[in-house]
């Protein structure tokens, strides 16, 4: 029996992972860096790090870049537990890390800013070379990462690399207006973005449920349109310090004609249709939006943008412009006149009318517009830059009209896909027929972090590590596309980004802990670890809230992608197409299916104690059977023997009722449990059966995973 399952499991060797691989040859010496440099060459030899490890600069310093020097030091002694000496800079002889600064870069920093570096490591020292100030932070991050360990101590290892971005604008998208985002959240995942090289933070400021920026203009913006949350101009300046200091640009967005609600509490004068409005506590698209025929508008918008393009230094400001559905338009006899007498046949036309007039006012302060793709119109200046959210086709649309342009469909980290889906979207499809020219108009992309379903206490485990793998996509080289390397490396990135602060990996222990209230939460942490919030738009179907919510459920607590899950669906991989991983495999599986069947008791205990826990009582009964179906037919895939009538049957019943979202999540493993109970139903028509046919039952149950839909 043991050869005919050596022979078996041969014959499955082909079945590949769900997630696509990379074929390309593996590199010679492994590493962890993130994103992956532009060009790597190890070489034998190594650095040692210890306690007289010293920085010297050369050519161009300033403040900016001795406080990032600082800082990298600061962590070498956090992850070494080496004290370095006093004074930290030496002359050049005697430093371990030689940094070479051409120039300061920008004072402000900008789109166009030189972020290139050479880091060269020897067993004498390690020299950093960069144009910029810009260029250095990057490389010292790389350094960073750089840092090995064994039993003679510390080291850097010998390695030449000369490293660029692909794209120049690689940024994150916080929503600060649903949800406020305080301060110290804002900074630590400033740490995080420039830790992975991003270099914009795209800020949302102003919503239907929140106006979140002080306006000394116009006070009753924030007074009345915030519930008291809003950030200062002191507070903003600190911020777009803190991000310069860390080669960060920010930019603003201030969201007009339509997600105004929060504007016309205090000013409802500028509505299309008459208040009182309130500060909308739904999501959803509302009705309200400003009315572009008022010419008081265009008035208050220009001291409004006059007074920001003051507070925010960057080039560039976000106009948004998306989700106007034109029903107060429409409704509106005085707007519809105006529309008649000018020419505008369509609320296209009058947002593009609207749009054509707050250009102006931009252009007027100094900066530049970007808006959503609503914004494209044959009308609008060749200088405005537009952020897709409809995916990379229409984003090539707009660099052929000459447009230049940043995606971030795909990017959706509300969404909740796992990280390698995010991972492989390009900028840049791979069948794209645009010219070079057009191609240099595709500036990259940000991932954006809408904050519906996020707190101060979450929002960090819905960014982090995923953000990491966007960051690698528009950082490094195209063919930078090994998905498991990836998820190898990414597990590193993942720890090293707690000593910034972050709380990704910290805040599951302190809600399962609040969620079992005075009981033992292990039992809790079996199922968590197998079930992620349901993807894309489901959730306010199935757990809805409000702004005012709570957002502290088992949902809250879940994990987008969770490691153990991800770890069981590529153990099943191996099993099925690898003879000699069979064992391993088998053992490690069967404990954690062993695992799943035997929680049932304690976690249905649990949750009758919890009430906050009631909506996850069906869980218990799901996690169970998917356990025993693991169980099962890994001894009869073991034996040979095939299972009795009727159990496949049984068994994809209760895998279809376990598939179903319950309490906001979904069991994560489903597809796994799946392939194995093909597998072993199959086994009595596995000689007669060409592989490609096999290939197509054992996957046929996977569930499918949709494309990300638009916002």
């Amino acid at each position: 029996m043991a050869h005919k399952l050596t022979a078996l499991l041969l014959l499955l060797a082909f079945t590949a992972s769900v997630r696509p691989q990379d074929t390309s040859a593996p590199q010679a010496h492994q590493h962890n860096l993130m994103p992956v440099p532009a060009r790597v060459q190890f070489q034998s030899g190594r650095l040692a790090v210890d306690k007289t490890f010293h920085v010297a600069t050369t050519g161009f310093s300033d403040e900016r870049l001795r406080a990032g020097i600082e800082r990298a030091l600061w962590r070498l002694e956090g992850r070494t537990g080496l004290t370095f000496a006093p004074g930290r800079a030496t002359d050049e002889s005697g430093a371990q890390l030689l940094v070479q600064t051409t120039g300061p870069g920008k004072t402000i920093p900008a789109v166009d800013e030189d972020e290139s570096y050479t880091l060269d490591v020897s067993d004498q020292q390690a020299r950093l070379a960069a144009p910029t100030v810009v260029g250095a932070l990057r490389g010292l991050e790389t350094l960073l990462q750089l840092l090995e360990g064994d039993r003679a101590g510390y080291y850097l290892p010998a390695i030449s690399i000369q490293d660029k971005p692909r794209f120049p604008w690689r940024g994150l998208l916080i929503d600060s207006a649903r949800h406020f985002t305080p301060i110290e959240v804002i900074k630590r995942n400033l740490d995080g973005m420039a830790a992975v090289k991003l270099n914009v933070f795209h800020w949302h400021l102003t919503e239907n449920q929140g106006f979140r920026v002080e306006s000394r203009k116009y006070p009753k913006l924030q007074l009345l349109g915030s519930d008291g949350l809003y950030y200062t101009q002191a507070e903003v300046r600190d911020i777009i310090e803190y991000a310069r200091q860390r080669g960060i640009r920010v930019v603003p967005e201030f969201d007009m004609p339509g997600h105004t609600t929060a504007w016309f509490v205090g000013y409802p004068e500028l509505a299309s249709a008459p208040g009182p409005y309130e500060i909308e506590r739904q999501w959803g698209i509302f009705d309200p939006a400003m009315d572009p025929t008022r010419e008081a508008l265009y008035k208050f918008l220009d001291n409004f943008i006059g007074e920001m393009a003051a507070l925010f230094p960057d080039a560039y400001l976000h106009i948004g412009g998306d989700e106007v559905n034109g029903k107060q338009w429409n409704a509106n006899p005085k707007i519809q006149a105006f529309m008649q007498a000018h020419g505008l046949k369509d609320d296209h036309a009058l947002q593009a009318y609207f749009n054509q007039r707050l250009l102006k006012i931009i252009q007027k302060h100094g900066k530049k517009m970007i808006g959503w793709d609503e914004v494209l119109h044959p009308d609008l200046p060749k200088d405005t830059v537009v952020q897709s959210w409809r995916g990379q086709e229409s984003l090539a649309q707009a660099a052929k009209q000459g447009y230049s342009g940043i995606l971030s469909s795909g990017y959706y980290l509300d969404l909740m896909q796992p990280t390698d889906e995010h991972y492989l979207v390009d900028p840049v499809a791979a069948n794209s027929d645009m010219t070079p020219e057009q191609l240099a108009r595709v500036l990259g992309g940000e991932a954006c972090m809408w904050s519906e379903y996020v707190s101060a206490e979450t929002i960090d485990s819905r960014i982090w590590p995923r953000l990491a793998a966007i960051a690698e996509r528009l950082w490094s080289p195209r063919e930078t596309t090994d998905v498991n390397d990836m998820y190898r490396r990414l597990a590193v990135t993942s720890v090293r980004l707690e000593e910034l602060g972050l709380t990704h990996r910290t805040y599951e222990g302190k809600m399962l802990r609040r969620l079992a209230a005075d009981q033992e939460p292990a039992p809790l942490k079996v199922l968590l670890d197998v079930v992620e919030p349901v993807k894309q738009y489901n959730r306010g179907q199935q757990h809805p809230t409000t702004q005012l919510s709570a957002l502290t459920s088992l949902v809250d607590a879940a994990h987008a992608d969770p490691e153990q899950a991800r770890r069981v669906r590529q153990m099943v991989n191996d099993l099925l197409g690898d003879a000699p991983r069979f064992q391993t495999q088998r053992a490690s599986l069967t404990q954690i299916f062993t695992a799943w069947r035997d929680a049932r008791p304690a976690l249905e205990l649990l949750i009758e104690r919890s009430p906050i826990l009631q909506e996850a009582a069906p869980l218990p009964g799901d996690l169970a059977p998917l356990g025993t179906a693991g169980l099962e037919a890994l001894e009869h895939l073991s034996t040979g023997a095939p299972p009795p009538p009727q159990w496949f049957e049984t068994k994809r019943a209760e895998l279809e009722q376990a598939a179903k979202p319950k309490a906001a999540v979904e069991f994560a493993v489903v597809s796994a449990i799946q392939q194995l109970v093909v597998a072993a139903n199959e086994l009595p028509q596995l000689k007669n059966m060409p592989p490609a046919e096999w290939k197509k039952h054992v996957f046929e149950l996977a569930a499918p995973q949709p494309a990300p839909s638009p916002r």
